[in-house]
């Protein structure tokens, strides 16, 4: 079983967010990956958007295509509540885009892992290997998830900057167990966990073929 806080999975996912971005920056910086982090980017501040819609709180700057994507905003109608559900928006909305295209667009080809604080940690780890099993590239639903989870990181991992707006919250959190939403987060990690293995794969290939073919 699973004894982890509310705060210390959302603390996970944007630990873990942060390495798959790091990885990009570091070792994949090239213009595909690039594009593709705007696609994180969109539903990331899109998330925050909507949610500030929803809590009464006036939308100042939306930015997208810029090296510090964010949303400015006022402060929200529901004082404390509203300010801790638009910053960790993206955990949701990123997992509820990601259904949605595997629902609509791609007839549910993917099983998505669910899980719960019943699991034991074995299972959490092995949840991105059971996702990354369906995976075929002969099958282009392989390759529009592959593409839109490769920056998982970006899309559903709060940035340090939506953490410290509600910092006191997440201390709260630290002491809150909830298996609905610590579900939810376990099911974010894992997708990052499973891009971050992709992404150590297409590094190690890269490598390989540096190697064998000198492209200087």
């Amino acid at each position: 079983m699973i004894d982890v806080s509310l705060g210390i999975a959302v603390i996970l996912i944007t630990a873990f967010g942060y390495f798959s971005n790091f990885l990009n920056w570091r070792y994949l910086n090239y213009r595909i990956i690039r594009l593709l982090y705007y696609v994180g980017a969109i539903v990331h501040e899109t998330s925050h958007a909507i949610l500030c819609i929803l809590t009464g709180s006036r939308i100042q700057e939306f930015t997208v295509f810029s090296d510090q994507p964010h949303v400015v905003h006022g402060k929200s109608k529901l004082p404390f509540l509203g300010e801790l559900l638009i910053s960790l928006a993206p955990i949701a909305g990123g997992l509820f885009f990601l259904f949605l295209i595997n629902h609509f667009c791609l007839k549910d080809y993917f099983v998505i892992p669910q899980f719960s604080i019943e699991e034991s940690w074995q299972n959490i780890l092995l949840g991105p290997l059971k996702l990354l099993s369906q995976i075929n590239l002969l099958r282009w639903q392989s390759w529009v998830m592959i593409f839109l989870s490769f920056n998982a990181g970006a899309m559903l991992g709060p940035s340090v900057r939506d953490l410290k707006n509600v910092w006191p919250a997440l201390i709260i959190l630290l002491f809150i167990k909830s298996p609905f939403l610590t579900g939810i987060c376990l099911a974010a990690l894992s997708l990052i966990f499973a891009n971050i293995i992709l992404q150590v794969a297409v590094i190690l290939i890269l490598k390989v073929l540096s190697i064998i073919w000198p492209w200087r």
